[in-house]
Protein backbone atom coordinates (compact mmCIF):
# COMPACT_ATOMS: atom_id res chain seq x y z
CA UNK A 1 0.00 0.00 0.00
CA UNK A 2 1.15 3.15 -0.66
CA UNK A 3 0.36 7.05 -1.53
CA UNK A 4 -1.35 9.21 0.84
CA UNK A 5 -4.11 7.59 2.91
CA UNK A 6 -5.98 9.28 5.46
CA UNK A 7 -6.28 8.11 9.06
CA UNK A 8 -10.01 7.69 9.18
CA UNK A 9 -10.44 6.06 5.72
CA UNK A 10 -11.42 1.88 6.19
CA UNK A 11 -9.07 -0.47 3.81
CA UNK A 12 -10.36 -4.19 4.91
CA UNK A 13 -7.67 -7.01 5.16
CA UNK A 14 -7.11 -8.26 1.44
CA UNK A 15 -8.05 -5.01 -0.55
CA UNK A 16 -4.74 -4.83 -3.11
CA UNK A 17 -4.03 -0.69 -3.36
CA UNK A 18 -1.83 0.12 -6.10
CA UNK A 19 0.84 2.54 -5.76
CA UNK A 20 0.85 6.70 -5.48
CA UNK A 21 -3.26 5.70 -4.58
CA UNK A 22 -4.61 8.79 -2.53
CA UNK A 23 -7.32 8.11 -0.34
CA UNK A 24 -8.91 10.91 1.21
CA UNK A 25 -11.40 11.23 4.28
CA UNK A 26 -13.86 8.76 5.40
CA UNK A 27 -13.77 6.56 2.80
CA UNK A 28 -14.35 2.42 2.95
CA UNK A 29 -12.65 -0.05 0.65
CA UNK A 30 -13.77 -3.80 1.20
CA UNK A 31 -11.87 -6.86 1.15
CA UNK A 32 -12.16 -8.49 -2.43
CA UNK A 33 -11.38 -4.48 -3.87
CA UNK A 34 -8.17 -3.73 -6.59
CA UNK A 35 -7.51 -0.46 -6.85
CA UNK A 36 -4.99 0.82 -9.52
CA UNK A 37 -1.84 3.03 -9.52
CA UNK A 38 -2.32 6.39 -9.39
CA UNK A 39 -6.43 6.67 -8.74
CA UNK A 40 -7.40 9.28 -6.13
CA UNK A 41 -10.66 9.18 -3.77
CA UNK A 42 -11.32 12.41 -2.78
CA UNK A 43 -13.44 11.35 0.26
CA UNK A 44 -16.55 10.03 1.64
CA UNK A 45 -16.01 6.86 -1.15
CA UNK A 46 -17.60 3.56 -1.02
CA UNK A 47 -15.84 1.13 -3.17
CA UNK A 48 -16.90 -2.86 -2.02
CA UNK A 49 -17.86 -6.30 -3.45
CA UNK A 50 -15.56 -8.16 -6.34
CA UNK A 51 -14.51 -4.40 -7.81
CA UNK A 52 -11.44 -3.56 -9.82
CA UNK A 53 -10.45 -0.20 -10.68
CA UNK A 54 -7.85 0.47 -13.50
CA UNK A 55 -5.22 3.07 -12.93
CA UNK A 56 -5.85 6.98 -12.30
CA UNK A 57 -8.92 7.06 -12.28
CA UNK A 58 -10.47 10.14 -9.95
CA UNK A 59 -13.69 9.18 -7.94
CA UNK A 60 -15.20 12.02 -6.13
CA UNK A 61 -17.47 12.12 -2.18
CA UNK A 62 -20.31 10.32 -2.12
CA UNK A 63 -19.94 7.32 -4.97
CA UNK A 64 -20.34 4.06 -4.13
CA UNK A 65 -18.66 1.20 -6.56
CA UNK A 66 -19.32 -2.40 -6.55
CA UNK A 67 -22.76 -2.41 -4.39
CA UNK A 68 -25.12 -5.09 -5.28
CA UNK A 69 -27.43 -5.42 -8.31
CA UNK A 70 -30.70 -3.51 -7.65
CA UNK A 71 -32.31 -6.66 -8.68
CA UNK A 72 -34.42 -9.11 -7.32
CA UNK A 73 -32.82 -12.77 -9.09
CA UNK A 74 -29.83 -11.44 -7.16
CA UNK A 75 -28.68 -14.26 -4.51
CA UNK A 76 -25.71 -12.81 -2.87
CA UNK A 77 -22.91 -14.96 -5.58
CA UNK A 78 -19.71 -12.74 -6.46
CA UNK A 79 -20.17 -11.04 -9.25
CA UNK A 80 -18.42 -8.14 -10.56
CA UNK A 81 -17.39 -4.85 -11.50
CA UNK A 82 -14.44 -3.91 -13.42
CA UNK A 83 -13.52 -0.37 -14.34
CA UNK A 84 -10.62 0.78 -16.71
CA UNK A 85 -8.26 3.57 -16.62
CA UNK A 86 -8.31 7.76 -16.58
CA UNK A 87 -12.44 7.82 -15.68
CA UNK A 88 -13.64 10.92 -14.19
CA UNK A 89 -16.67 9.93 -11.55
CA UNK A 90 -18.52 12.46 -9.76
CA UNK A 91 -20.20 13.26 -7.10
CA UNK A 92 -22.84 10.75 -5.90
CA UNK A 93 -22.30 8.29 -8.60
CA UNK A 94 -23.28 4.72 -8.22
CA UNK A 95 -21.99 1.58 -10.05
CA UNK A 96 -23.21 -2.16 -9.53
CA UNK A 97 -21.84 -5.29 -9.70
CA UNK A 98 -23.30 -7.98 -12.17
CA UNK A 99 -25.60 -10.35 -12.00
CA UNK A 100 -25.85 -14.39 -13.33
CA UNK A 101 -28.38 -13.70 -15.72
CA UNK A 102 -26.68 -11.36 -17.24
CA UNK A 103 -23.11 -12.81 -16.97
CA UNK A 104 -21.93 -12.16 -13.88
CA UNK A 105 -20.22 -8.84 -14.61
CA UNK A 106 -20.60 -4.82 -15.06
CA UNK A 107 -17.64 -2.71 -17.00
CA UNK A 108 -17.02 0.86 -17.78
CA UNK A 109 -14.02 1.30 -20.01
CA UNK A 110 -11.51 4.35 -20.36
CA UNK A 111 -11.60 8.08 -20.17
CA UNK A 112 -15.86 8.29 -19.31
CA UNK A 113 -16.76 11.46 -17.59
CA UNK A 114 -19.78 10.34 -15.10
CA UNK A 115 -21.47 13.39 -14.08
CA UNK A 116 -23.20 13.52 -10.57
CA UNK A 117 -25.23 11.06 -9.61
CA UNK A 118 -24.93 9.25 -12.92
CA UNK A 119 -25.73 5.68 -12.48
CA UNK A 120 -24.43 2.37 -14.00
CA UNK A 121 -26.67 -0.66 -13.10
CA UNK A 122 -25.95 -3.98 -12.98
CA UNK A 123 -24.85 -6.11 -15.89
CA UNK A 124 -24.00 -2.59 -17.91
CA UNK A 125 -21.21 -2.41 -20.45
CA UNK A 126 -19.75 1.28 -21.02
CA UNK A 127 -17.54 2.03 -24.15
CA UNK A 128 -14.89 4.60 -23.98
CA UNK A 129 -14.84 8.60 -23.92
CA UNK A 130 -18.44 8.97 -23.05
CA UNK A 131 -20.34 11.65 -21.11
CA UNK A 132 -22.59 10.83 -18.54
CA UNK A 133 -24.26 14.62 -17.72
CA UNK A 134 -26.35 14.68 -14.22
CA UNK A 135 -28.19 12.01 -13.28
CA UNK A 136 -28.15 10.03 -16.29
CA UNK A 137 -29.48 6.41 -15.79
CA UNK A 138 -28.52 3.15 -17.19
CA UNK A 139 -30.97 0.52 -16.46
CA UNK A 140 -29.67 -3.24 -16.51
CA UNK A 141 -28.00 -4.95 -19.43
CA UNK A 142 -27.48 -1.48 -21.60
CA UNK A 143 -24.77 -1.45 -24.00
CA UNK A 144 -22.69 2.08 -24.80
CA UNK A 145 -20.06 2.05 -27.69
CA UNK A 146 -18.11 4.94 -27.52
CA UNK A 147 -17.99 8.73 -27.77
CA UNK A 148 -21.58 9.16 -26.97
CA UNK A 149 -22.70 12.19 -25.10
CA UNK A 150 -26.20 12.39 -22.97
CA UNK A 151 -27.45 15.20 -21.33
CA UNK A 152 -28.89 15.60 -17.83
CA UNK A 153 -31.38 13.52 -16.47
CA UNK A 154 -31.69 10.57 -19.64
CA UNK A 155 -33.10 7.26 -18.56
CA UNK A 156 -31.71 4.36 -20.66
CA UNK A 157 -34.11 1.13 -20.96
CA UNK A 158 -33.00 -2.33 -19.49
CA UNK A 159 -31.13 -3.93 -22.90
CA UNK A 160 -30.98 -1.05 -24.73
CA UNK A 161 -27.66 -0.48 -26.93
CA UNK A 162 -26.69 3.28 -27.84
CA UNK A 163 -24.15 2.87 -30.60
CA UNK A 164 -20.54 4.81 -31.02
CA UNK A 165 -20.91 8.58 -31.23
CA UNK A 166 -25.06 8.81 -30.63
CA UNK A 167 -26.21 12.06 -28.86
CA UNK A 168 -29.12 11.98 -26.45
CA UNK A 169 -31.20 14.70 -25.49
CA UNK A 170 -31.47 15.74 -22.23
CA UNK A 171 -34.60 14.45 -20.41
CA UNK A 172 -35.04 11.30 -22.82
CA UNK A 173 -36.58 8.41 -22.03
CA UNK A 174 -34.32 5.65 -24.42
CA UNK A 175 -36.37 2.88 -24.80
CA UNK A 176 -34.58 1.05 -28.16
CA UNK A 177 -31.45 0.81 -29.79
CA UNK A 178 -29.91 4.37 -30.98
CA UNK A 179 -28.06 3.28 -34.17
CA UNK A 180 -24.25 4.91 -33.88
CA UNK A 181 -24.16 8.68 -34.87
CA UNK A 182 -27.82 8.87 -33.93
CA UNK A 183 -29.50 11.79 -32.09
CA UNK A 184 -32.62 10.60 -29.83
CA UNK A 185 -34.95 13.25 -28.23
CA UNK A 186 -38.20 13.15 -26.33
CA UNK A 187 -40.14 11.53 -23.22
CA UNK A 188 -40.00 8.46 -25.18
CA UNK A 189 -37.10 8.92 -27.54
CA UNK A 190 -37.53 9.23 -31.19
CA UNK A 191 -34.51 9.48 -33.87
CA UNK A 192 -34.35 13.13 -34.54
CA UNK A 193 -31.31 13.31 -36.64
CA UNK A 194 -27.46 12.36 -36.95
CA UNK A 195 -24.71 13.70 -33.97
CA UNK A 196 -23.30 15.68 -37.14
CA UNK A 197 -21.07 18.03 -34.92
CA UNK A 198 -19.66 14.71 -33.30
CA UNK A 199 -19.01 13.15 -36.20
CA UNK A 200 -17.17 16.50 -37.43
CA UNK A 201 -15.14 16.40 -34.13
CA UNK A 202 -13.91 12.57 -34.96
CA UNK A 203 -12.94 13.99 -38.13
CA UNK A 204 -14.97 12.61 -40.99
CA UNK A 205 -14.82 14.31 -43.75
CA UNK A 206 -17.44 16.21 -45.56
CA UNK A 207 -18.09 13.83 -47.80
CA UNK A 208 -18.45 10.98 -45.59
CA UNK A 209 -20.84 13.18 -43.93
CA UNK A 210 -22.99 13.99 -46.77
CA UNK A 211 -22.81 10.20 -47.75
CA UNK A 212 -24.16 9.16 -44.17
CA UNK A 213 -27.34 12.14 -44.35
CA UNK A 214 -27.95 10.63 -47.61
CA UNK A 215 -28.32 6.93 -45.91
CA UNK A 216 -29.88 8.26 -43.20
CA UNK A 217 -32.67 9.58 -45.63
CA UNK A 218 -32.63 6.48 -47.58
CA UNK A 219 -32.65 4.20 -44.59
CA UNK A 220 -35.64 5.89 -42.58
CA UNK A 221 -37.48 7.68 -45.40
CA UNK A 222 -37.26 5.70 -48.57
CA UNK A 223 -40.24 3.62 -49.84
CA UNK A 224 -40.19 0.00 -49.45
CA UNK A 225 -39.94 -2.25 -46.54
CA UNK A 226 -37.45 -1.17 -44.00
CA UNK A 227 -35.78 -4.78 -44.42
CA UNK A 228 -35.27 -3.89 -48.02
CA UNK A 229 -34.34 -0.30 -47.38
CA UNK A 230 -31.05 -2.16 -45.15
CA UNK A 231 -30.19 -3.94 -48.02
CA UNK A 232 -30.45 -1.03 -50.76
CA UNK A 233 -28.83 1.59 -48.52
CA UNK A 234 -25.83 -1.14 -47.49
CA UNK A 235 -24.97 -1.75 -51.40
CA UNK A 236 -25.38 1.55 -52.37
CA UNK A 237 -22.82 3.30 -49.41
CA UNK A 238 -20.62 0.62 -49.43
CA UNK A 239 -17.67 2.54 -49.07
CA UNK A 240 -18.70 4.98 -46.11
CA UNK A 241 -17.32 3.52 -42.78
CA UNK A 242 -19.69 4.93 -40.35
CA UNK A 243 -22.64 3.85 -43.05
CA UNK A 244 -21.19 0.62 -42.73
CA UNK A 245 -21.31 0.49 -38.92
CA UNK A 246 -24.77 2.04 -38.67
CA UNK A 247 -25.87 -1.41 -40.82
CA UNK A 248 -23.62 -3.37 -38.79
CA UNK A 249 -25.38 -2.47 -35.87
CA UNK A 250 -29.11 -2.84 -37.56
CA UNK A 251 -28.27 -5.68 -38.33
CA UNK A 252 -26.82 -7.46 -34.49
CA UNK A 253 -29.81 -6.05 -33.03
CA UNK A 254 -32.02 -8.57 -31.11
CA UNK A 255 -34.36 -6.24 -29.80
CA UNK A 256 -36.30 -2.62 -30.98
CA UNK A 257 -34.34 0.04 -32.87
CA UNK A 258 -35.46 3.91 -32.02
CA UNK A 259 -36.95 4.86 -35.70
CA UNK A 260 -36.98 8.30 -37.02
CA UNK A 261 -39.51 11.25 -37.14
CA UNK A 262 -38.97 13.45 -39.42
CA UNK A 263 -37.44 16.97 -39.02
CA UNK A 264 -35.80 20.01 -40.55
CA UNK A 265 -32.48 19.53 -42.02
CA UNK A 266 -30.75 22.00 -40.03
CA UNK A 267 -31.37 20.46 -37.08
CA UNK A 268 -29.33 18.03 -37.63
CA UNK A 269 -26.86 20.14 -36.76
Amino acid sequence: MSGMIDSSARIETGAVIGAGVSIGPFCTIGATVKIGDGCRLVAHVNVTGHTTIGPRNVIHPFSSLGSPPQSLSYKGEPNTLVVGADNDIRENVTMNIGTKEGGGVTTVGDNNFFMVGSHVAHDCHVGNRNILANNVLLAGHVELGDNIVFGGGVAVRQFSRIGDGAMIVGLSGVRADVIPGGMAQGPLANLVGLNVVGMRRRGLSKADIHGVRSAYRALFFGEGEFRGRIDKVEAEFAGNAQVAKIIAFIRAGKRPLTMAIKRAETDED
